[in-house]
Formats: C-alpha cells, structure tokens, sequence
C-alpha cells in the first residue's frame, strides 16, 4: 500500500499511469515523486499531520 508523506492518508493516485513517479494525495493536495510504503510510519505522520491540522 502507498502512503502520502505530508499526511499519512492512503488516498492516494499516480498523476499520470505512464509517469509513475508523481503522486498525488487526494485528502492534502500533496504532489510529488516521494511516497511512503511503511503503513507504521504513515501512521505516525497521519497523527501528527491531524495534530497540526487542529491547532
């Protein structure tokens, strides 16, 4: 499974199929070639990312 790295979400899709090193998330915006793989990590960014986003 794939992660957004801004946010933890998993909601997340290729830009392009044939360019296959963008992503984007589709809950934060977030575009870009880095993705997260490790479900455990993303959920420590989800957490923090949901902290942030309360203040």
């Amino acid at each position: 499974m794939k992660y957004c790295p801004n946010c933890g979400s998993p909601n997340v899709e290729w830009v392009l199929p044939q360019t296959w090193s963008r992503w984007r998330c589709k809950d934060c915006g977030y575009e870009g070639a880095l993705i997260i793989e490790d479900g455990e990590l993303a959920k420590e960014i989800r957490k923090r990312y949901l902290e942030k986003k309360d203040r």
